[in-house]
Protein backbone atom coordinates (compact mmCIF):
# COMPACT_ATOMS: atom_id res chain seq x y z
CA UNK A 1 0.00 0.00 0.00
CA UNK A 2 2.98 2.30 0.84
CA UNK A 3 4.25 1.91 -2.63
CA UNK A 4 1.46 1.37 -5.07
CA UNK A 5 -0.79 4.02 -3.29
CA UNK A 6 1.37 6.72 -2.00
CA UNK A 7 4.44 5.83 -4.17
CA UNK A 8 7.05 5.35 -1.66
CA UNK A 9 9.76 2.25 -1.45
CA UNK A 10 10.02 2.20 2.67
CA UNK A 11 8.87 4.01 5.55
CA UNK A 12 10.23 6.18 7.42
CA UNK A 13 11.49 6.18 11.14
CA UNK A 14 9.19 4.28 13.44
CA UNK A 15 6.31 4.97 11.05
CA UNK A 16 6.09 1.23 10.58
CA UNK A 17 5.73 0.49 14.16
CA UNK A 18 2.59 3.12 14.47
CA UNK A 19 1.02 1.57 11.84
CA UNK A 20 0.92 -1.86 13.15
CA UNK A 21 0.25 -0.80 16.49
CA UNK A 22 -2.73 0.89 15.40
CA UNK A 23 -4.29 -1.48 12.66
CA UNK A 24 -4.03 -3.71 16.14
CA UNK A 25 -6.21 -1.56 17.64
CA UNK A 26 -3.93 0.31 19.78
CA UNK A 27 -4.37 3.55 21.27
CA UNK A 28 -0.94 5.82 19.81
CA UNK A 29 0.45 8.94 20.94
CA UNK A 30 2.65 10.00 18.22
CA UNK A 31 5.41 12.69 18.54
CA UNK A 32 7.20 13.49 15.04
CA UNK A 33 8.47 16.28 12.88
CA UNK A 34 7.06 18.57 10.72
CA UNK A 35 7.54 17.03 7.42
CA UNK A 36 8.41 13.22 9.16
CA UNK A 37 5.54 11.68 8.26
CA UNK A 38 2.74 11.66 10.70
CA UNK A 39 -0.55 11.63 8.28
CA UNK A 40 0.14 7.89 6.84
CA UNK A 41 0.60 7.16 10.06
CA UNK A 42 -3.21 6.93 10.25
CA UNK A 43 -4.00 7.08 6.46
CA UNK A 44 -2.41 3.84 5.84
CA UNK A 45 -4.25 2.51 9.26
CA UNK A 46 -7.10 3.82 7.57
CA UNK A 47 -7.52 2.24 4.44
CA UNK A 48 -6.44 -1.32 6.09
CA UNK A 49 -9.42 -1.17 8.24
CA UNK A 50 -12.48 -1.39 8.16
CA UNK A 51 -15.10 1.68 7.95
CA UNK A 52 -13.63 4.90 7.61
CA UNK A 53 -10.97 6.75 9.36
CA UNK A 54 -12.05 10.07 11.54
CA UNK A 55 -8.94 12.54 11.46
CA UNK A 56 -9.67 16.19 13.87
CA UNK A 57 -7.37 18.81 12.60
CA UNK A 58 -7.89 22.96 13.47
CA UNK A 59 -6.41 23.55 10.27
CA UNK A 60 -8.89 24.11 7.15
CA UNK A 61 -6.07 24.51 4.53
CA UNK A 62 -4.80 21.02 5.54
CA UNK A 63 -8.00 19.57 5.68
CA UNK A 64 -8.38 21.01 1.62
CA UNK A 65 -4.84 20.52 1.03
CA UNK A 66 -4.80 16.68 2.43
CA UNK A 67 -8.26 15.44 0.55
CA UNK A 68 -7.27 17.25 -2.61
CA UNK A 69 -3.52 15.56 -2.20
CA UNK A 70 -5.46 11.75 -1.02
CA UNK A 71 -8.03 12.58 -4.38
CA UNK A 72 -5.15 12.55 -6.64
CA UNK A 73 -4.12 9.12 -5.05
CA UNK A 74 -7.39 7.93 -5.60
CA UNK A 75 -8.54 7.38 -1.91
CA UNK A 76 -11.83 8.49 -1.24
CA UNK A 77 -11.23 11.39 1.27
CA UNK A 78 -13.62 13.96 2.15
CA UNK A 79 -13.62 16.68 4.82
CA UNK A 80 -16.28 18.37 6.94
CA UNK A 81 -15.87 22.08 7.72
CA UNK A 82 -17.60 25.74 7.78
CA UNK A 83 -16.30 26.46 3.89
CA UNK A 84 -18.80 23.90 2.64
CA UNK A 85 -22.64 24.46 1.94
CA UNK A 86 -25.32 22.95 3.43
CA UNK A 87 -26.01 20.33 0.65
CA UNK A 88 -22.29 19.91 0.16
CA UNK A 89 -22.08 18.82 3.74
CA UNK A 90 -25.50 16.93 3.67
CA UNK A 91 -23.79 14.67 0.70
CA UNK A 92 -20.40 14.27 2.62
CA UNK A 93 -22.58 12.85 5.42
CA UNK A 94 -24.18 10.75 2.91
CA UNK A 95 -21.46 9.08 1.70
CA UNK A 96 -19.61 9.08 5.40
CA UNK A 97 -23.18 6.90 6.06
CA UNK A 98 -23.00 4.50 3.46
CA UNK A 99 -19.36 3.56 3.88
CA UNK A 100 -18.24 5.54 0.69
CA UNK A 101 -15.60 7.26 2.12
CA UNK A 102 -11.99 5.76 3.47
CA UNK A 103 -10.80 8.89 5.01
CA UNK A 104 -12.86 11.83 6.69
CA UNK A 105 -11.37 15.30 8.05
CA UNK A 106 -13.48 17.15 10.50
CA UNK A 107 -13.14 20.60 12.45
CA UNK A 108 -13.10 20.17 16.39
CA UNK A 109 -16.01 22.36 16.58
CA UNK A 110 -18.09 19.95 14.07
CA UNK A 111 -17.21 17.20 15.05
CA UNK A 112 -18.33 17.64 19.21
CA UNK A 113 -21.99 18.76 17.76
CA UNK A 114 -24.44 15.80 18.49
CA UNK A 115 -25.56 15.88 15.09
CA UNK A 116 -22.08 14.67 14.11
CA UNK A 117 -21.95 12.74 16.94
CA UNK A 118 -25.23 10.58 16.80
CA UNK A 119 -23.69 10.38 12.66
CA UNK A 120 -20.74 8.71 13.81
CA UNK A 121 -22.58 6.24 16.10
CA UNK A 122 -24.50 4.74 12.93
CA UNK A 123 -21.27 4.75 11.02
CA UNK A 124 -18.45 2.15 10.89
CA UNK A 125 -15.18 3.60 12.11
CA UNK A 126 -12.04 2.47 11.70
CA UNK A 127 -10.43 5.00 13.42
CA UNK A 128 -9.68 8.73 15.35
CA UNK A 129 -6.64 10.42 14.53
CA UNK A 130 -6.61 13.86 16.70
CA UNK A 131 -4.01 16.13 14.19
CA UNK A 132 -2.32 19.12 16.13
CA UNK A 133 -2.98 17.26 19.53
CA UNK A 134 -0.75 19.71 21.36
CA UNK A 135 -3.76 22.50 21.01
CA UNK A 136 -5.37 20.45 24.07
CA UNK A 137 -2.64 21.98 26.30
CA UNK A 138 -3.37 24.87 27.94
CA UNK A 139 0.73 25.25 28.64
CA UNK A 140 1.06 25.33 25.13
CA UNK A 141 1.37 27.58 22.71
CA UNK A 142 -1.64 26.85 20.71
CA UNK A 143 -4.33 26.13 23.27
CA UNK A 144 -8.12 24.96 21.36
CA UNK A 145 -10.93 25.36 24.13
CA UNK A 146 -12.60 22.98 22.06
CA UNK A 147 -10.02 20.39 22.38
CA UNK A 148 -10.68 19.23 25.97
CA UNK A 149 -13.72 18.10 24.84
CA UNK A 150 -12.59 15.24 22.89
CA UNK A 151 -12.19 12.67 25.47
CA UNK A 152 -15.72 12.07 24.34
CA UNK A 153 -14.02 9.64 21.49
CA UNK A 154 -13.11 7.39 24.11
CA UNK A 155 -16.33 7.66 26.01
CA UNK A 156 -18.46 7.57 23.40
CA UNK A 157 -16.56 5.19 20.90
CA UNK A 158 -14.07 2.75 23.70
CA UNK A 159 -13.88 0.16 21.16
CA UNK A 160 -12.25 2.31 18.44
CA UNK A 161 -8.23 2.72 18.16
CA UNK A 162 -7.04 6.45 18.38
CA UNK A 163 -3.75 8.34 17.73
CA UNK A 164 -3.01 11.80 18.73
CA UNK A 165 -0.50 13.23 17.09
CA UNK A 166 1.79 16.51 17.22
CA UNK A 167 5.36 17.93 16.29
CA UNK A 168 5.68 20.26 19.33
CA UNK A 169 4.90 18.65 22.92
CA UNK A 170 7.86 19.09 25.71
CA UNK A 171 7.09 16.93 28.59
CA UNK A 172 4.81 18.52 30.66
CA UNK A 173 2.18 19.41 27.41
CA UNK A 174 2.59 15.43 26.81
CA UNK A 175 1.51 14.31 30.15
CA UNK A 176 -1.23 17.00 29.45
CA UNK A 177 -2.19 14.92 26.19
CA UNK A 178 -2.35 11.95 27.96
CA UNK A 179 -4.54 13.07 30.94
CA UNK A 180 -7.11 15.57 28.89
CA UNK A 181 -7.77 12.53 25.97
CA UNK A 182 -7.50 9.66 28.19
CA UNK A 183 -4.85 7.71 26.20
CA UNK A 184 -3.67 6.43 29.57
CA UNK A 185 -3.17 2.99 27.91
CA UNK A 186 -1.48 4.94 24.42
CA UNK A 187 1.29 3.29 23.48
CA UNK A 188 3.91 6.27 22.87
CA UNK A 189 6.45 7.12 19.98
CA UNK A 190 8.45 9.94 20.02
CA UNK A 191 10.87 10.16 17.19
CA UNK A 192 14.23 12.63 17.06
CA UNK A 193 12.54 16.34 16.75
CA UNK A 194 15.95 16.68 14.49
CA UNK A 195 15.08 18.31 11.42
CA UNK A 196 18.81 17.81 9.79
CA UNK A 197 18.43 19.93 6.30
CA UNK A 198 17.02 23.29 8.24
CA UNK A 199 20.14 25.23 8.73
CA UNK A 200 19.57 27.75 12.19
CA UNK A 201 20.89 31.61 11.96
CA UNK A 202 20.02 33.92 14.40
CA UNK A 203 22.07 37.65 13.51
CA UNK A 204 21.78 40.82 16.18
CA UNK A 205 19.25 42.93 14.79
CA UNK A 206 20.81 46.34 13.06
CA UNK A 207 18.47 47.09 10.31
CA UNK A 208 16.52 44.07 10.18
CA UNK A 209 14.14 44.78 7.25
CA UNK A 210 17.60 45.47 4.98
CA UNK A 211 19.37 42.11 6.61
CA UNK A 212 15.84 40.29 5.33
CA UNK A 213 16.41 41.83 1.85
CA UNK A 214 19.62 40.56 1.80
CA UNK A 215 19.12 37.14 3.32
CA UNK A 216 16.63 36.43 0.52
CA UNK A 217 18.50 38.02 -2.39
CA UNK A 218 21.60 36.07 -1.50
CA UNK A 219 20.16 32.88 -0.52
CA UNK A 220 16.58 32.27 -1.46
CA UNK A 221 15.91 34.49 -4.74
CA UNK A 222 13.09 33.26 -6.69
CA UNK A 223 11.76 30.49 -3.78
CA UNK A 224 9.38 30.44 -1.61
CA UNK A 225 9.33 31.47 1.47
CA UNK A 226 7.47 32.72 4.99
CA UNK A 227 8.64 35.92 7.45
CA UNK A 228 6.89 36.03 10.68
CA UNK A 229 5.86 39.14 12.46
CA UNK A 230 4.67 40.25 15.79
CA UNK A 231 1.82 42.59 14.54
CA UNK A 232 -0.58 43.03 11.64
CA UNK A 233 0.54 46.53 11.25
CA UNK A 234 5.12 45.11 10.36
CA UNK A 235 3.49 42.60 8.22
CA UNK A 236 1.51 45.06 6.11
CA UNK A 237 4.92 47.60 5.76
CA UNK A 238 7.07 44.28 5.18
CA UNK A 239 5.20 43.06 2.77
CA UNK A 240 5.14 46.48 1.18
CA UNK A 241 8.74 46.64 1.50
CA UNK A 242 9.46 43.51 0.73
CA UNK A 243 7.89 43.96 -2.87
CA UNK A 244 9.17 47.35 -3.38
CA UNK A 245 12.12 45.95 -3.68
CA UNK A 246 10.94 43.63 -6.16
CA UNK A 247 9.76 40.41 -4.14
CA UNK A 248 6.84 38.84 -4.96
CA UNK A 249 5.51 39.35 -1.17
CA UNK A 250 1.90 39.18 -0.23
CA UNK A 251 0.81 39.94 3.35
CA UNK A 252 -0.98 37.36 5.52
CA UNK A 253 -3.32 38.50 9.35
CA UNK A 254 -6.58 38.22 11.31
CA UNK A 255 -7.17 42.06 10.35
CA UNK A 256 -7.44 41.40 6.61
CA UNK A 257 -10.26 40.87 4.90
CA UNK A 258 -11.18 37.03 4.64
CA UNK A 259 -11.39 36.64 0.88
CA UNK A 260 -8.01 38.94 0.57
CA UNK A 261 -6.36 36.33 3.17
CA UNK A 262 -7.67 33.60 1.24
CA UNK A 263 -6.58 34.71 -2.17
CA UNK A 264 -2.87 35.23 -0.70
CA UNK A 265 -2.96 31.72 1.14
CA UNK A 266 -4.49 30.22 -2.29
CA UNK A 267 -1.41 32.46 -4.21
CA UNK A 268 1.08 31.24 -2.02
CA UNK A 269 0.18 27.10 -2.36
CA UNK A 270 -0.63 27.47 -5.96
CA UNK A 271 2.25 29.76 -7.29
CA UNK A 272 6.02 29.51 -7.20
CA UNK A 273 8.56 31.87 -5.64
CA UNK A 274 5.69 33.51 -2.76
CA UNK A 275 7.24 35.27 0.45
CA UNK A 276 4.01 35.19 2.47
CA UNK A 277 4.85 37.63 5.52
CA UNK A 278 2.61 37.15 8.21
CA UNK A 279 1.52 36.93 11.74
CA UNK A 280 1.45 33.59 13.39
CA UNK A 281 -1.71 32.54 12.89
CA UNK A 282 -0.40 31.48 9.24
CA UNK A 283 1.24 28.53 8.56
CA UNK A 284 -0.08 25.77 10.83
CA UNK A 285 -2.22 24.39 8.30
CA UNK A 286 0.37 24.83 5.15
CA UNK A 287 1.40 21.56 3.70
CA UNK A 288 3.68 23.36 0.85
CA UNK A 289 6.92 20.85 0.82
CA UNK A 290 9.02 23.36 -1.05
CA UNK A 291 9.02 26.22 1.44
CA UNK A 292 13.20 26.87 1.35
CA UNK A 293 13.11 29.25 4.38
CA UNK A 294 11.06 30.46 7.06
CA UNK A 295 12.21 34.40 8.25
CA UNK A 296 11.46 35.74 11.87
CA UNK A 297 11.91 39.29 12.35
CA UNK A 298 10.11 39.46 16.08
CA UNK A 299 11.22 36.87 18.81
CA UNK A 300 8.88 33.75 19.18
CA UNK A 301 7.46 33.70 22.83
CA UNK A 302 8.68 29.45 23.13
CA UNK A 303 11.02 27.19 21.52
CA UNK A 304 8.01 25.02 21.13
CA UNK A 305 6.47 28.08 18.99
CA UNK A 306 9.71 28.44 17.03
CA UNK A 307 10.15 25.11 16.24
CA UNK A 308 6.27 24.88 14.79
CA UNK A 309 7.09 27.78 13.07
CA UNK A 310 10.68 26.77 11.41
CA UNK A 311 9.24 23.79 10.48
CA UNK A 312 6.91 24.27 7.75
CA UNK A 313 10.35 25.28 5.88
CA UNK A 314 12.05 21.94 3.72
CA UNK A 315 9.27 19.56 4.36
CA UNK A 316 10.57 17.91 1.29
CA UNK A 317 14.06 17.29 2.97
CA UNK A 318 15.72 19.50 0.50
CA UNK A 319 17.80 22.11 2.07
CA UNK A 320 16.35 24.56 3.84
CA UNK A 321 17.05 27.68 6.36
CA UNK A 322 15.71 28.97 9.86
CA UNK A 323 16.77 32.49 9.88
CA UNK A 324 15.68 35.35 12.85
CA UNK A 325 16.86 38.62 13.33
CA UNK A 326 16.99 39.48 17.11
CA UNK A 327 17.73 42.21 19.43
CA UNK A 328 17.10 43.99 22.40
CA UNK A 329 13.76 45.41 21.61
CA UNK A 330 12.60 41.93 21.39
CA UNK A 331 12.99 41.29 24.74
CA UNK A 332 12.01 44.44 26.12
CA UNK A 333 8.55 44.50 23.85
CA UNK A 334 7.90 40.75 25.26
CA UNK A 335 8.56 40.56 28.95
CA UNK A 336 6.23 43.65 28.92
CA UNK A 337 3.53 41.51 26.94
CA UNK A 338 4.44 39.07 29.90
CA UNK A 339 3.47 41.28 32.11
CA UNK A 340 0.83 43.23 31.52
CA UNK A 341 -0.98 39.54 30.55
CA UNK A 342 -4.35 39.19 31.99
CA UNK A 343 -3.35 35.58 32.75
CA UNK A 344 -2.68 34.16 36.43
CA UNK A 345 0.42 33.94 37.79
CA UNK A 346 0.86 29.78 37.61
CA UNK A 347 0.31 30.45 33.84
CA UNK A 348 2.49 33.99 33.86
CA UNK A 349 5.35 31.48 35.48
CA UNK A 350 5.33 28.94 32.98
CA UNK A 351 5.22 31.56 29.99
CA UNK A 352 8.36 33.23 31.19
CA UNK A 353 9.85 29.92 31.77
CA UNK A 354 9.17 29.16 27.94
CA UNK A 355 10.74 32.83 27.10
CA UNK A 356 13.82 31.97 28.97
CA UNK A 357 14.52 28.96 26.96
CA UNK A 358 13.77 30.98 23.45
CA UNK A 359 16.36 33.54 24.93
CA UNK A 360 19.00 31.15 25.99
CA UNK A 361 18.61 29.41 22.36
CA UNK A 362 19.58 32.88 20.79
CA UNK A 363 22.52 33.52 23.39
CA UNK A 364 24.31 30.34 22.99
CA UNK A 365 27.51 29.04 21.97
CA UNK A 366 26.86 26.27 21.50
CA UNK A 367 24.98 23.73 18.35
CA UNK A 368 21.69 25.70 18.15
CA UNK A 369 20.53 22.17 16.65
CA UNK A 370 21.58 20.45 20.38
CA UNK A 371 19.94 23.56 22.17
CA UNK A 372 17.27 22.80 20.42
CA UNK A 373 16.78 18.98 21.14
CA UNK A 374 17.66 19.11 24.54
CA UNK A 375 14.90 21.52 25.04
CA UNK A 376 12.66 18.61 23.96
CA UNK A 377 14.48 16.09 26.14
CA UNK A 378 16.20 14.39 23.10
CA UNK A 379 19.36 13.34 24.18
CA UNK A 380 22.27 14.96 22.45
CA UNK A 381 25.39 13.08 23.70
CA UNK A 382 26.09 11.13 21.04
CA UNK A 383 25.42 13.87 18.20
CA UNK A 384 27.55 16.61 18.64
CA UNK A 385 27.32 19.93 17.05
CA UNK A 386 25.82 19.66 13.58
CA UNK A 387 27.88 21.49 11.68
CA UNK A 388 24.72 23.19 10.12
CA UNK A 389 24.05 26.01 12.29
CA UNK A 390 25.56 29.55 12.09
CA UNK A 391 27.51 28.94 15.78
CA UNK A 392 28.55 25.43 14.34
CA UNK A 393 29.55 26.80 10.81
CA UNK A 394 30.86 30.54 12.46
CA UNK A 395 31.64 29.58 16.36
CA UNK A 396 30.78 32.86 18.10
CA UNK A 397 33.45 34.14 20.45
CA UNK A 398 33.51 34.56 24.19
CA UNK A 399 34.70 37.00 26.20
CA UNK A 400 34.86 38.06 29.88
CA UNK A 401 32.19 40.62 30.21
CA UNK A 402 32.58 41.39 33.66
CA UNK A 403 33.62 44.68 33.93
CA UNK A 404 31.30 45.86 30.95
CA UNK A 405 28.38 44.24 32.93
CA UNK A 406 29.54 45.94 35.76
CA UNK A 407 29.77 49.63 34.37
CA UNK A 408 26.18 49.00 32.93
CA UNK A 409 24.54 48.14 36.21
CA UNK A 410 26.42 50.87 37.88
CA UNK A 411 25.08 53.84 35.31
CA UNK A 412 21.62 52.11 35.86
CA UNK A 413 21.85 52.35 39.34
CA UNK A 414 23.58 55.96 39.19
CA UNK A 415 20.52 57.48 37.04
CA UNK A 416 17.83 56.05 39.19
CA UNK A 417 17.06 52.70 37.06
CA UNK A 418 14.53 55.29 35.50
CA UNK A 419 15.62 55.00 31.55
CA UNK A 420 16.18 52.66 28.96
CA UNK A 421 19.16 51.69 27.03
CA UNK A 422 19.30 54.72 24.56
CA UNK A 423 19.78 57.24 27.69
CA UNK A 424 22.01 54.43 29.64
CA UNK A 425 24.16 53.97 26.92
CA UNK A 426 24.61 57.55 26.15
CA UNK A 427 25.95 58.08 29.75
CA UNK A 428 28.27 55.50 29.49
CA UNK A 429 29.43 56.53 26.05
CA UNK A 430 30.44 60.29 27.62
CA UNK A 431 27.09 61.96 25.26
CA UNK A 432 26.56 65.29 26.60
CA UNK A 433 22.98 64.68 25.36
CA UNK A 434 19.81 67.16 26.33
CA UNK A 435 17.99 64.79 28.48
CA UNK A 436 21.46 63.77 30.03
CA UNK A 437 21.88 67.61 30.55
CA UNK A 438 18.44 68.09 31.81
CA UNK A 439 18.91 65.14 34.52
CA UNK A 440 22.52 66.37 35.31
CA UNK A 441 23.87 63.01 34.22
CA UNK A 442 27.27 64.34 33.16
CA UNK A 443 28.61 64.70 36.21
CA UNK A 444 28.33 61.25 37.17
CA UNK A 445 30.97 58.90 38.13
CA UNK A 446 29.81 56.53 35.30
CA UNK A 447 29.76 59.49 32.62
CA UNK A 448 32.32 58.49 29.89
CA UNK A 449 33.43 55.34 31.64
CA UNK A 450 32.12 53.09 28.33
CA UNK A 451 33.84 54.52 25.21
CA UNK A 452 35.74 51.11 24.61
CA UNK A 453 32.53 49.52 23.42
CA UNK A 454 30.42 51.11 20.24
CA UNK A 455 26.52 52.18 21.12
CA UNK A 456 25.38 48.90 19.35
CA UNK A 457 28.06 46.58 21.89
CA UNK A 458 26.17 47.89 24.71
CA UNK A 459 22.82 47.19 23.30
CA UNK A 460 24.39 43.81 22.80
CA UNK A 461 25.28 43.71 26.72
CA UNK A 462 22.13 44.77 27.89
CA UNK A 463 20.51 42.45 25.71
CA UNK A 464 22.59 39.41 27.19
CA UNK A 465 22.22 40.92 30.89
CA UNK A 466 18.57 41.10 30.70
CA UNK A 467 18.21 37.43 28.79
CA UNK A 468 20.18 36.12 31.66
CA UNK A 469 17.81 37.69 34.88
CA UNK A 470 21.01 40.13 35.53
CA UNK A 471 18.80 43.21 34.72
CA UNK A 472 15.15 44.03 34.74
CA UNK A 473 12.86 46.04 32.53
CA UNK A 474 10.06 47.96 34.49
CA UNK A 475 7.25 47.86 32.44
CA UNK A 476 5.16 50.43 34.64
CA UNK A 477 8.28 52.61 34.25
CA UNK A 478 8.49 52.81 30.32
CA UNK A 479 10.52 50.11 29.75
CA UNK A 480 13.38 51.53 32.25
CA UNK A 481 15.71 49.30 33.15
CA UNK A 482 15.89 47.38 36.99
CA UNK A 483 18.66 46.10 38.66
CA UNK A 484 17.55 42.13 39.75
CA UNK A 485 18.68 40.35 42.85
CA UNK A 486 21.18 38.68 40.79
CA UNK A 487 22.85 42.04 39.85
CA UNK A 488 23.88 42.40 43.35
CA UNK A 489 26.75 39.74 42.65
CA UNK A 490 28.15 41.05 39.90
CA UNK A 491 28.40 44.56 41.07
CA UNK A 492 30.16 43.10 44.19
CA UNK A 493 32.79 41.29 41.68
CA UNK A 494 31.63 37.93 43.35
CA UNK A 495 29.89 36.50 39.95
CA UNK A 496 31.44 37.11 36.66
CA UNK A 497 29.96 37.46 33.31
CA UNK A 498 30.75 35.79 29.62
CA UNK A 499 29.07 36.96 26.69
CA UNK A 500 28.91 36.87 23.31
CA UNK A 501 31.34 38.97 21.46
CA UNK A 502 29.58 41.33 19.01
CA UNK A 503 29.16 39.63 15.30
CA UNK A 504 30.87 41.78 12.83
CA UNK A 505 28.63 43.16 10.02
CA UNK A 506 28.31 40.17 7.44
CA UNK A 507 29.77 40.61 4.41
CA UNK A 508 27.44 40.50 0.93
CA UNK A 509 26.86 36.60 0.78
CA UNK A 510 27.22 35.25 -3.08
CA UNK A 511 24.16 34.41 -4.43
CA UNK A 512 23.23 30.56 -3.38
CA UNK A 513 22.66 27.95 -6.30
CA UNK A 514 18.73 27.27 -5.50
CA UNK A 515 18.27 23.89 -3.27
CA UNK A 516 16.71 21.61 -5.85
CA UNK A 517 19.85 22.02 -8.30
CA UNK A 518 22.17 21.01 -5.85
CA UNK A 519 24.02 18.14 -7.78
CA UNK A 520 22.71 18.36 -10.86
CA UNK A 521 24.00 18.89 -14.18
CA UNK A 522 23.09 21.42 -16.27
CA UNK A 523 21.22 19.34 -18.66
CA UNK A 524 19.64 17.66 -15.56
CA UNK A 525 18.55 21.23 -14.32
CA UNK A 526 17.03 21.95 -17.51
CA UNK A 527 14.55 19.58 -17.64
CA UNK A 528 13.80 20.03 -14.27
CA UNK A 529 12.24 23.53 -14.89
CA UNK A 530 10.75 21.84 -17.64
CA UNK A 531 8.93 19.01 -15.53
CA UNK A 532 8.09 22.12 -13.26
CA UNK A 533 6.16 23.81 -15.79
CA UNK A 534 4.46 20.76 -17.03
CA UNK A 535 3.76 20.28 -13.23
CA UNK A 536 2.00 23.56 -13.22
CA UNK A 537 -0.38 23.24 -16.17
CA UNK A 538 -1.21 19.72 -14.89
CA UNK A 539 -2.10 21.15 -11.59
CA UNK A 540 -3.85 24.30 -13.21
CA UNK A 541 -5.95 21.84 -15.04
CA UNK A 542 -6.76 19.29 -12.06
CA UNK A 543 -7.52 22.75 -9.69
CA UNK A 544 -4.91 21.75 -7.26
CA UNK A 545 -1.83 23.42 -5.80
CA UNK A 546 1.10 21.91 -7.80
CA UNK A 547 3.26 19.97 -4.97
CA UNK A 548 0.52 17.68 -5.38
CA UNK A 549 1.05 16.35 -8.53
CA UNK A 550 4.52 15.74 -7.68
CA UNK A 551 6.68 17.57 -4.97
CA UNK A 552 10.04 19.18 -6.23
CA UNK A 553 12.03 16.46 -4.84
CA UNK A 554 9.93 13.41 -7.00
CA UNK A 555 10.88 15.89 -10.00
CA UNK A 556 14.54 16.31 -8.97
CA UNK A 557 14.66 12.71 -8.87
CA UNK A 558 13.28 12.72 -12.30
CA UNK A 559 15.55 14.74 -13.73
CA UNK A 560 18.44 13.10 -12.09
CA UNK A 561 18.10 9.23 -12.92
CA UNK A 562 15.80 10.10 -16.50
CA UNK A 563 14.00 6.87 -16.08
CA UNK A 564 13.29 5.30 -19.93
CA UNK A 565 10.18 3.28 -19.30
CA UNK A 566 7.41 3.34 -16.91
CA UNK A 567 9.00 0.78 -14.46
CA UNK A 568 12.13 2.67 -13.73
CA UNK A 569 9.82 5.62 -13.67
CA UNK A 570 7.60 3.87 -10.65
CA UNK A 571 10.98 3.02 -8.81
CA UNK A 572 10.99 6.46 -8.06
CA UNK A 573 10.08 7.91 -4.34
CA UNK A 574 6.92 9.90 -4.85
CA UNK A 575 5.41 8.03 -8.03
CA UNK A 576 2.90 5.74 -7.32
CA UNK A 577 -0.06 3.26 -8.97
CA UNK A 578 -2.05 6.47 -9.26
CA UNK A 579 0.21 8.63 -10.82
CA UNK A 580 1.47 6.58 -13.44
CA UNK A 581 -1.97 5.77 -14.61
CA UNK A 582 -2.46 9.72 -14.88
CA UNK A 583 0.95 11.29 -15.59
CA UNK A 584 3.46 8.38 -16.72
CA UNK A 585 3.72 8.73 -20.38
CA UNK A 586 3.47 12.56 -20.21
CA UNK A 587 6.58 12.15 -18.00
CA UNK A 588 8.14 9.79 -20.02
CA UNK A 589 8.11 11.97 -23.69
CA UNK A 590 9.34 15.16 -21.42
CA UNK A 591 12.36 13.14 -20.20
CA UNK A 592 12.53 11.46 -23.82
CA UNK A 593 12.60 14.88 -25.26
CA UNK A 594 16.41 15.45 -23.39
CA UNK A 595 18.17 12.68 -23.90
Amino acid sequence: MLKDIFGYPAFRGRQAEIIDALVSGRDCLVLMPTGGGKSLCYQIPALLREGTGVVVSPLIALMQDQVAALKELGVRAAFLNSTLSSGEALAIERALAVGELDLLYVAPERLLTPRCLDLLARTRIALFAVDEAHCVSQWGHDFRPEYIQLSVLHERFPEVPRIALTATADRVTREEIVERLKLGDAEIFIASFDRPNIRYQIVEKANARKQLLDFIRAEHGGEAGIVYCLSRRKVEETAAFLGEQGIRALPYHAGMDALARETNQSRFQREDGIVMVATIAFGMGIDKPDVRFVAHLDLPKSIEGYYQETGRAGRDGLPADAWMAYGLADVVQLRRMMAESEADEQYKRVAAAKLDAMLGLCETVRCRRVRLLDYFGEATGSLGPCGNCDTCLDPPEVWDGTTAAQKLLSAIYRTGQRFGAGHVIDVLLGRATDRVNQWRHAGLSTFGVGTELSDQEWRGVARQLVASGLLAVDHDAYGAFKLTEASRAVLKGEQPVSLRKQAPKARPAKKKRLAAFDGLSAVEAGLYERLRAWRADAARAHGVPAYVILHDATLRDIAHLRPGSLDALRAISGVGARKIEAYGEQILKRVADET
